[in-house]
């Protein structure tokens, strides 16, 4: 029954982290960009942070405490391969998370938007976190069912 709930805990912590950054490439789009927008994402990405935090928790969780133990779990190279590619999208929404909060400060202090170019700039940021979250689930279900296991 542990297994089950750890696992249906890092899939829906995962969904969610999916829909706030898919929310974040919807709203940085330069053609409908206003103040409304960078509250919005600055919240977004506030709840997007939250749910990636909450999938390397559950992560974490499972390799402690799943079925198959952290010392086969941590033998694997597909768990290693999905840290890093975690970690990278992890960089790339921590960086993204900045420009945002730049982007709040800057709209109170001087009133300025960012141009066109930055926003395209951040949005492709965010979309490469997005895609190369795909990859995560297939590396946890191969993780999960031992392939390329040592």
């Amino acid at each position: 029954m542990l297994e089950t709930l750890l696992a249906y805990s890092h899939i829906l912590a995962f969904l969610s982290w999916t829909v706030f950054l898919t929310s974040q490439t919807a709203l940085a789009r330069p053609e409908w960009f206003n103040a409304a927008v960078v509250a919005r994402l600055v919240r977004v990405d506030r709840i997007a942070l939250a749910a990636g935090m909450v999938v390397l928790v559950t992560g974490l969780a499972r390799v402690a405490w799943g079925a198959k133990g952290p010392q086969w779990t941590l033998a694997q190279p597909l768990l290693w391969g999905k840290l890093a590619l975690f970690g990278w999208m992890a960089w790339d929404s921590w960086r993204a998370h900045l420009e945002y909060l730049r982007w709040q400060r800057t709209l109170q202090v001087h009133g300025q938007l960012p141009s066109a170019a930055v926003i395209d700039a951040q949005r492709r940021r965010v979309m490469r976190a997005a895609h190369l979250m795909m990859w995560l689930p297939l590396l946890g279900v191969l993780l999960a069912r031992g392939w390329f296991a040592r």
